[in-house]
């Protein structure tokens, strides 16, 4: 479907059944410029693309599906907050952070579903926390002055596995995710200020660095007494992925009335794709990761 035909509205008629695959829940994805995104959503992102307005201070998580995108959440969140929200356990507001009853995907919302964002009471509304899985080229012109967060999360290769077992398509997934990725990374390399690429694997090994890195382009750099009180070890332990998939709101929760949150968060360790595809599957998918990636400098 062209961009052309945002006024036409669109609904699961409008698409060959045949053409979709399956999406989280019941949803049916279908391709919209090259990507892949839920039937009932195109409209929302073809009203994204021609109605939305960046503001140039909007911090915008990006990232593919299944990319660790709702740590990070938590994470900027946390960050962004803290001084509304500390988040050590000593605080007597502690037992109100939002975190801890609220899913991140509710406390930094997706701007391709344009209901959520009016009215939602944890957005400031002179530096929005917003997220997309857009892919940097059909973002509107607004948005791309605003300040990106991308991650990768290379190791996850447990998305690409239903395709590796098949020889008649072996690489679709990950092609895809490549494809998404490398937009954002070739703009973090061409506008460093505007876009920060960040990958889950040195967040994991190394919290407090890219923590740092994180706050310190989110335009919240965290003080020196900040550093001594420990509150980049409680923002880390906070959104650890171990406290968050024990919290109720993640364990019997529900986003959107429709997923539920715990399909959010699986082991959350990195190299748990082991344990689920073959010796022959990780070779292939090695050496497709290989090819896409070269002569791009992004490596894994």
């Amino acid at each position: 479907m062209a961009a052309s035909d945002a006024n036409s509205g669109c609904n699961d008629g409008d698409f060959p059944k045949g053409s979709g695959r399956p999406g989280l829940g019941h949803d049916v994805q279908y391709q919209y410029q090259g990507f892949w995104c839920f039937a009932k959503g195109i409209e929302n992102v073809m009203d994204f693309q021609q109605n939305f307005k960046g503001l140039g201070s909007d911090l915008v998580i990006a990232s593919v599906p299944k990319s660790g995108k709702i740590w990070l959440k938590a994470l900027a969140f946390a960050i962004a907050n803290r001084v509304r929200y500390p988040c050590s356990t000593s605080s007597k507001s502690y037992h109100h952070h939002p975190l801890l009853t609220v899913s991140p995907h509710d406390l930094v919302p997706f701007v391709e579903f344009k209901h959520i964002i009016p009215d939602h009471s944890f957005l400031d509304p002179q530096r929005r926390l917003i997220a997309t899985h857009v892919p940097y080229p059909s973002l509107p012109e607004s948005c791309k002055t605003d300040n990106f967060i991308s991650m990768w999360l290379f190791m996850n290769k447990l998305r690409a596995s239903p395709a590796l077992a098949s020889d008649s398509n072996p690489s679709l997934s990950i092609e895809e995710a490549i494809r998404h990725v490398l937009g954002y990374w070739k703009e973090s390399l061409e506008k460093p200020h505007k876009v920060l690429f960040l990958k889950y694997e040195d967040l994991k090994k190394e919290p407090s660095t890219q923590l740092k890195r994180l706050a310190e382009f989110m335009g919240c750099s965290f003080s020196l007494e900040e550093e001594r009180q420990g509150v980049i070890e409680d923002i880390s332990r906070l959104c650890s992925f171990e406290h968050m998939k024990n919290l109720d709101v993640n364990k019997n929760g529900t986003w959107r009335k429709r997923i539920d949150n715990k399909v959010y968060f699986r082991r959350g360790e990195i190299g748990d794709w082991k344990n689920y595809l073959t010796p022959q599957m990780v070779n292939r998918l090695d050496c497709l990761m290989e090819e896409k990636l070269q002569g791009s400098g992004l490596v894994f």
